[in-house]
């Protein structure tokens, strides 16, 4: 059985029915959440309420869940998880589990925006100059290396919590010394952006299948509106990324634009959000999973999908009885 696991699923319903009409009656979908009331796990064939992540034998009843159901692959939803699952990637490869997740190191990389910034630059791959250190800063500001306006974010974050334009030193130092986040400074790209969801085959560890969107609009820190296109520069570097790292399965990959070149702006080691466009352009993730539970490496198919291709997402509720929600026993209902 094709069963596959998904962590932390909160409200990402819409993902879980993709995958349900995928795998169809060839396996389950078994979801966590820390909540009953998690509109998703209503999506999942098992459903299972544990405590948050943090807590202590966290992994190990996520293991203990795994045994019981069979569970062939397993990913999470959210940022934090990440880590941990890759931490723990080998005690899930001893009972059977592909675990979706980057190698340790990898994920560690992904988590530190100033982290990864390093290892881009180690490497030769091209990021926006990024600045962890207030003096290093303003010196390169009085070389010229960098100028206002600047954008600011914090160094571990996601959903574009805390992210945000400055346009003045005073404004810079403010928001820098405000204790409100960690904060890293980057010289502000004016180009253009576009992101791009990746598959990385978990047999070969390489991409294999990507799809790249534009963004129409924006809602919460995502994507709400995208349209796709096909660009063979940004396929080129997308794989020139993938192979400084060690990735397995689905990631979401930001990159700005500059003089005509792509810049790799954050890698979140997971399915993204707007995972639902390609899709929906038949950029089948799931189909890629299935195939390496099974042993089978996916041959490299990038870009094999439709371009000028919308997406325009829209909210949708979950009604049931209390009754129908399991049993949960960290919150009250």
């Amino acid at each position: 059985m094709n069963n596959i696991m998904f962590c932390s699923v909160g409200r990402r319903g819409r993902l879980l029915r993709d995958v349900k009409e995928t795998i169809g009656k060839t396996g389950i979908i078994v979801g966590t959440d820390n909540k009953s009331t998690a509109p998703a796990l209503q999506m999942c064939d098992v459903q299972c309420v544990v405590p948050r992540i943090t807590e202590p034998g966290y992994v190990d009843l996520i293991l203990d869940i795994c045994r019981k159901n069979d569970v062939k692959a397993i990913t999470t939803l959210i940022d934090p998880e990440i880590e941990i699952l890759a931490a723990n990637a080998e005690r899930f490869k001893e009972i059977g589990v592909i675990p979706l997740c980057p190698a340790k190191e990898s994920a560690k990389y992904c988590f530190d925006k100033f982290e990864l910034y390093k290892y881009l630059k180690e490497k030769g791959i091209r990021t926006p100059l990024t600045f962890h250190d207030w003096d290093e800063f303003v010196t390169a500001l009085e070389k010229g290396e960098i100028s206002f306006p600047v954008f600011m974010k914090p160094i571990c974050g996601s959903g574009s919590v805390g992210a945000h334009k400055v346009k003045t030193l005073e404004q810079a130092e403010a928001d820098w010394n405000s204790g409100e986040h960690d904060y890293i400074i980057q010289e502000m790209m004016t180009g253009g952006d576009c992101d791009a969801d990746v598959f990385v085959d978990c047999i070969s560890h390489k991409a294999v299948a990507a799809f790249s969107k534009r963004k129409i609009e924006t809602r919460i820190g995502g994507a709400s509106k995208t349209i796709s296109f096909k660009d063979p520069k940004l396929f080129a570097f997308i794989e020139e990324v993938c192979s400084v790292f060690t990735f397995n399965g689905p990631l979401d990959m930001d990159f700005f634009i500059k003089d005509g070149e792509y810049y790799l702006s954050e890698i979140n080691p997971r399915f993204g959000g707007a995972y639902l466009h390609a899709y929906g352009c038949g950029v089948d993730f799931i189909k890629l999973i299935v195939n390496n539970i099974n042993g089978i490496e996916n041959p490299i198919n990038i870009g094999d999908y439709e371009e000028d291709v919308l997406m325009m997402m829209y909210d949708d509720v979950v009604i049931a009885k209390k009754s129908q929600l399991v049993d949960d026993n960290f919150t009250t209902i």
